[in-house]
């Protein structure tokens, strides 16, 4: 039995060989100062009390007290892993971006895989979307493309985003999550049905992280060498096949092995079983796209495949393990407005609201000089600025250069070459409403044309199994707004939500708990 135990068992006893006949280190102070005895406190006698003078403790006490680091407030618990893009089809007369300047080139990359909704100890396997964020340690800077393993998202304006996180997560009063929180949000604002539908679909419980897709999920614009642009969208196909959990298997999982996730990535690249994703764009003219039907920078719809199709570009290898979690994967911050030249973002909404939110959120998380940390650091690229001083400054502080600009001292200068394309812009100014716009002919398609009979039984079971833990009002309006897509998808959950409000009444002793988007979980209140 020890000997099949798994890497991430093993992890202790593999960092005890990977030494050798190596001596044990000194063991020191955060300052490098010896330690001559870490196992008894500085006493006066040996009953006597604590010495303010025992700076072995202080220096240990008083950096475990400042251990923990906000965590996310979204995607707060996930996976990362290291390793390489490489070009295998040509895209420069679509973008001059060095990370595609030719076949063959490959670009160091890190990626962090999480959940979204829950908190830093949740289980791996619940009913959520999962991110999937890549940043790309490029010749010109970091390009940061974060995204999730869904081409689509719940909302389209980033006012909203706000407010449909707290949704997801915990009732402001009882601190519990809340179905009503969420089937009320996701009941009040239809264009979140087509990921919703996504959500509750197989999809919604992928089989850890090695067997989903990606997607950067926004729109955004490609600049070539000549300066034309074009819109893009760029997808990530895993190539170990789509692998999704039953609903019994993701609970089973939760309960017994809630880091499964984790644990089956760390294994895989341990075991020199590596997972690759094919890296795709699609690509559409500005003509095209004023053209195009609906909104194309709307974050609820997708572009059609055929009309659109994919465009092969590279592929994305994982082959190193963290060596340390908490310096490479809980301080690896992504932030969608680090692009390099040719690559720039489109008037998508919710991607104007994220270029913002970010990289504050990291300030926050981490501090002004977070991309100090070498995990964030654009270490192939020299970073010469203005930006002076502040927490965590650690490297020279850019010295004796001029902290001003313009100046007359040979201090950094515009590259031209990086300035943005232009564009015209010459509408009102004003708070447009776009809740009116198509919202369910794409949730239609999916439904009606991209699952079979099967899927969609599976559907409407785990859709209606959590909107039953909501209100009897908000249930009526969520099947109204499904009648909308599809009177088949209204009048299955109807009947399901039939069934379940009848059998309420006898198990009044029973509380139902459900997560956001995962299946409604009974348990007696007398437990």
């Amino acid at each position: 039995m020890a000997d099949n135990r798994e890497k991430t068992t093993d992890q202790m006893k593999t960092w005890k060989e990977n030494r050798g006949s190596l001596k044990p280190d000194v063991l020191t102070t955060a300052s490098g100062n010896p330690i001559g005895d870490k196992l008894n406190l500085l006493t006066a006698g040996p009953r006597g009390p604590l010495l303010v003078q025992d700076v072995v403790f202080t220096d240990e006490m008083a950096h475990f007290d400042r251990e923990r680091i906000p965590e996310r407030v979204v995607h707060a618990k996930g996976a990362g892993a290291f390793g390489y893009f490489e070009v295998t089809h040509d895209i420069t007369r679509y973008c001059k971006a060095k990370v595609f300047e030719h076949i063959g080139k490959t670009t160091p990359i890190a990626v962090r895989f999480s959940t979204v909704a829950g908190e830093s100890g949740s289980a791996d396997t619940v009913r959520d979307p999962r991110g999937f964020a890549v940043k790309f340690y490029t010749d010109e800077g970091n390009w940061d493309l974060t995204g999730n393993n869904t081409p689509i998202f719940f909302i389209k304006d980033a006012m909203l985003f706000p407010s449909f996180i707290h949704t997801q997560k915990r009732n402001p009063q009882t601190h519990m999550k809340d179905p009503d929180m969420v089937w009320d949000f996701w009941s009040l604002r239809p264009e979140t049905l087509h990921q919703v539908t996504f959500l509750f679909s197989d999809r919604g419980l992928p089989d850890g992280y090695r067997h989903m897709n990606g997607y950067g999920s926004h729109t955004f614009k490609l600049i070539n060498a000549d300066g034309q642009p074009v819109y893009c969208k760029f997808h990530y196909k895993t190539d170990q096949g789509i692998k999704n959990m039953s609903v019994e298997e993701a609970e089973r999982q939760a309960s017994t092995n809630p880091d499964y996730a984790i644990g089956d990535l760390f294994n895989a690249i341990a075991n020199g079983n590596y997972p690759s994703w094919t890296f795709y764009i699609q690509v559409m003219t500005f003509e095209q796209a004023e053209r195009y039907p609906f909104n194309p920078f709307d974050l609820t719809k997708v572009w059609s495949h055929k009309e659109y199709p994919l465009i092969p570009v590279g592929k994305l290898v994982l082959n190193r393990n963290p060596a340390n979690y908490f310096a490479e994967v809980e301080q690896l911050a992504f932030d969608p407005s680090s692009m390099p030249p040719g690559i720039e973002p489109s008037p998508d909404k919710m991607l104007q609201g994220r270029l913002f939110a970010y990289p504050d959120t990291h300030r926050h998380r981490l501090g002004a000089n977070y991309l100090h940390i070498p995990v964030n650091c654009p270490y192939r690229a020299r970073v010469a600025n203005y930006q002076r001083d502040g927490p965590m400054c650690m490297f020279d502080n850019q010295g004796g250069a001029p902290n001003y600009y313009p100046n007359s001292f040979s201090a950094p200068e515009n590259e031209p070459r990086a300035l943005e394309s232009r564009f015209k812009v010459s509408p009102d100014v004003a708070r447009y409403n776009t809740d009116d716009e198509d919202n369910v002919t794409q949730v239609r398609n999916f439904y009606t044309q991209v699952l079979n009979e099967d899927e969609r039984q599976r559907l409407c079971q785990n859709l209606a199994g959590s909107l039953k833990a909501a209100q009897l009002f908000i249930q009526k309006r969520m099947v109204e707004t499904l009648k909308a897509v599809h009177p088949d998808y209204a009048n299955r959950v109807q009947t399901l939500l039939n069934k379940y409000n009848a059998e309420a009444p006898k198990n009044a002793n029973v509380r139902v708990y459900s997560r956001p988007g995962a299946s409604a979980v009974a348990a007696s209140s007398k437990m």
